[in-house]
This record gives structure tokens, C-alpha cells and sequence, in this order.
């Protein structure tokens, strides 16, 4: 006996399984859509007041941290941040975005001691102080498991009241590359005192005024374990391993004071804008030539320093190492950030971000800094003029001293979609610079 055609093909078992998926399809598709609407970013509508090129925006992430310095951001987006001075015992912070819009919610710290510098890899956060390099392990998540307890790799490293921070960088085979900065403005017998000479030759490059290589995979080393780098460095604030060049590559204070020093060569104009900020890109045994010389940008020529007998005019340093980019003088290069995300433009890959802090001695002309520059780069060195990218950070035009600065940039971070961080010790806050979120 033969069945019937509508016995032999029941339709209603398929339509079941079919409306299951089509209601398991749209409940995905508004699942996402809500997900989508979560994570709109609170991008400010004035921007924070910073003017940045167009198709940018600005998120203020957080306020009143106290003074961040030098930030590092994990693979989940978590923000570590060093404070110059611990507050209630916390010398690190802890930010997190837990409803993605841009802004911290969730706030926690530990270290109880101030700094600068910071660090992060796949498996550790570093941390400074002004005489000690510190390691925490991180869990799967990026947090940090033992705050109570870092390794200590570096200790008892040279610090006294002028240029005691230390700012480091790694180059991904396991070695730490330390400022050492040099207690001193120009290595005088007596330091910033008028007409005072120069020592000879300066006693302090042997443990100060250049960069220090020390191992991240041993504990306590000092001096004895690590080795000069490089010399002839007045002070390195900002400084970033280049991993397109695979060389250490720095941004350095330039000395202060000359017409206080030594108003018979040189007036105060020519006080305020001279010597330049300079870049260097920096090979083992360099020597950059502080304090027997300075980088004059509008000679584009290195310069016997007064202190040794120059008068503005003579020439020296035949062997210290030429700057690959200048910057106008006393704007304070605090941080040094190849980029080398996907959200912005491509003008912008492999290029250079600077957080300059800004200036105090260029009275009576007015102060300058106080931004974010960018240098573009091109097979390892800079490709075009420098421009500023992020302005505005003072709150005001003109800045006749550092303390009228709303905010003054210190640190750089590149978080893991490619956005751009940026701290400021003055009014306590962290920026997040975004390129094409509405």
C-alpha cells in the first residue's frame, strides 16, 4: 500500500526548525545592535578644549589622579598610570572602562612610592621610582597579581633634587634602557651661579647624564651590573624603543639659563630661544655631548657651551652625535611614542608623538609647549617638518608661567584600537584622542 503524497512529505517539522532560526537570527541581530549602541564613545562636543585636526575628537577619561606621569595600557584597554607622588600610599593607578564609553568607572591603586617612568609587556608592568626599576606580574587579563611584592631589577640608581625621575624604555630582547639624568644644568663648579666655569672633565657622566642598559630578567642590579649606554645626555625624559629602526631613540632637555648665566654673550631673547630640544636616534657608545656643548637650531651647528670657553659662535663636539630633528628651546619633552596603530590616518604610521610639558625659563618672552607635536617618518627617520598635532592643553593663549597651565602633557600611551593617551601633572587628567567615532 503506497502513501500519500501529503503523508509522505510533512512540512511541519522544517517550518518549526525554520522559525527557531529566524528568531534565533533576530535576537542575535538586536543582541549586536545593543552591543553597537553600548559602546558609542563620550567623545567631548568642544573637545576638551583641545584643538586637534580635523576628524579627531577628545575623551576626557579621568580627572583629579593627582600628578600622572608616564601611562601604559593593557590588551583589554586597562590604563596604568605612575604618579609623581603617591596619594594615600598609591603610586600607581588603575583605570578601567567597564561600559566602554570612553570614560573610567572603575578606579583602583597600589605602590607606594612616586615616579615616572612605566612600562608593560605581554607578561609584566615596570615601574620607576627615582632609584629603582620595579616589575609586576599580570594575569590572563592584564591586572596586575602581585602589588605588594614587584621583583626589584634596579636599585640605588643616582638621585638627587635636579632631574631625579627615571624614564626607561625596553627593546623586546629583555633589556631596560634607564635616564640617568644629570644633577646639574650645565656641570658648573657651582651649579646655576653666574660666570661659575665648567668642570673638567664633568664628574657626573659617570653615573648621570645618559642612558643605563640593565637586564629585565635579573633582580637588584646596580651600576656594577648594568652598563653605560650611551653619555653626554643632559636629561631624557621621553624616549621609545623604534622597533622599525630596532634602535633606541631619545628626546632630550637642553640646558638652561644663558643670559642668567652669562648675560655678556647672550640677551634675553636669545636666551629664550636657545638651545633647541633635540631627537637623537642613539647606537651603544654615543656620546651626545653634554655639557661641553649645546645644539644651536638656527645655526644648525653644535656649539662650545660658555662654561668651556664658547662665546655663542665657536663650534665643538666634533665626535658627539648629530640631532635627527630640533624643536625650539625649553618646551620640555616629557614623552616619546612611535605610533604604530591602525585607527588613525596613514600619515600618522610609524611617526613620532611628542608630550612636551611646556616651558618656565623663557621670561620675559612668553612660555611656550604645553602640546602634543608629531614628527612623520619614512624608512627610519623623519620624513618632514614637525607640526603640532594637540594644542590647547593651558587653557589660555598666552602663558606667562607654567603654574597659569590648566594642563600640561607628560605621558603618551597607544591603547589596543589605536587611540592615543595623554596625561597631564597639572590638573590631574587623562585624555583619550580618537580619530573617526562619532
Amino acid at each position: 500500500m503506497f502513501k500519500t503524497a501529503h503523508e509522505s512529505f510533512d512540512l511541519r517539522p522544517k517550518l518549526f526548525f525554520l522559525l527557531i532560526a529566524i528568531f534565533a537570527i533576530s535576537a542575535c541581530k538586536e543582541k549586536q545592535e545593543k552591543s553597537e549602541k553600548a559602546v558609542v564613545l563620550n567623545i567631548s562636543p568642544d573637545n576638551e578644549g583641545i584643538n586637534v585636526p580635523d576628524g579627531f575628537g577628545v575623551i576626557k577619561v579621568a580627572d583629579s589622579l593627582g600628578a600622572p606621569r608616564h601611562i601604559a595600557v593593557n590588551s583589554n584597554g586597562g590604563i596604568y598610570l605612575k604618579l609623581r607622588k603617591p596619594i594615600d600610599g598609591e603610586g600607581i593607578i588603575y583605570l578601567e572602562d567597564q561600559d566602554g564609553d570612553g570614560i573610567a568607572d572603575a578606579k583602583k591603586g597600589f605602590a607606594d612610592y612616586g615616579g615616572t617612568g612605566m612600562y608593560l609587556d605581554k607578561n609584566y608592568l615596570y615601574a620607576s621610582s627615582d632609584e629603582e626599576i620595579f616589575r609586576y606580574k599580570l594575569d590572563a587579563s592584564g591586572e596586575v597579581t602581585n602589588t605588594n611584592a614587584p621583583d626589584t631589577l634596579v636599585d640605588k640608581l643616582v638621585s638627587y633634587r635636579t632631574h631625579a625621575t627615571k624614564s626607561f624604555t625596553m627593546d623586546g630582547d629583555g633589556n631596560i634602557y634607564v635616564n640617568i639624568g644629570a644633577y646639574s644644568n650645565a656641570c658648573q663648579e657651582t651649579d646655576r651661579t653666574l660666570g661659575s666655569p665648567g668642570v673638567m672633565p664633568c664628574s657626573i657622566l659617570d653615573s648621570a647624564g645618559g642612558i643605563w642598559q640593565f637586564r629585565a630578567d635579573k633582580m637588584k642590579q646596580s651600576y656594577a651590573e648594568g652598563k653605560r649606554y650611551a653619555t653626554g645626555l643632559r636629561n631624557v625624559v621621553g624616549l621609545d624603543w623604534n622597533f622599525k629602526l630596532n634602535k633606541l631613540v631619545v628626546t632630550q632637555h637642553g640646558r638652561d639659563q644663558l643670559n642668567t648665566l652669562y648675560p655678556d654673550l647672550f640677551d634675553q631673547k636669545t636666551s629664550a630661544n636657545l638651545p633647541a630640544e633635540t631627537m637623537y636616534v642613539i647606537n651603544e657608545g654615543d656620546d651626545a655631548g653634554w655639557p661641553y656643548i649645546y645644539y644651536d637650531q638656527f645655526q644648525n651647528k653644535k656649539i662650545l657651551s660658555p662654561e668651556y670657553g664658547g662665546d655663542g659662535k665657536k663650534t665643538a663636539g666634533e665626535n658627539a652625535i648629530d640631532p635627527i630633528a630640533t624643536f625650539p628651546a625649553h618646551m620640555a619633552p616629557n614623552d616619546l611614542l612611535f605610533y604604530n596603530g591602525e585607527q588613525f590616518p596613514e600619515e600618522y604610521k610609524n611617526g613620532a608623538f611628542i608630550a612636551f610639558h611646556g616651558s618656565w625659563n623663557r621670561a620675559p618672552e612668553k612660555q611656550k609647549g604645553y602640546m602634543v607635536a608629531f614628527v612623520p617618518f619614512k624608512n627610519g627617520e623623519p620624513s618632514g617638518e614637525w607640526q603640532v598635532f594637540a594644542d590647547g592643553f593651558a587653557g589660555l593663549e598666552e602663558v606667562s608661567s607654567p603654574s597659569e597651565a590648566e594642563h600640561r602633557p607628560t605621558g603618551l600611551a597607544q591603547g589596543p584600537d589605536g587611540s592615543l593617551y595623554v596625561s597631564d601633572d597639572a590638573g590631574g587628567t587623562l585624555f583619550r584622542i580618537v580619530y573617526g567615532k562619532k
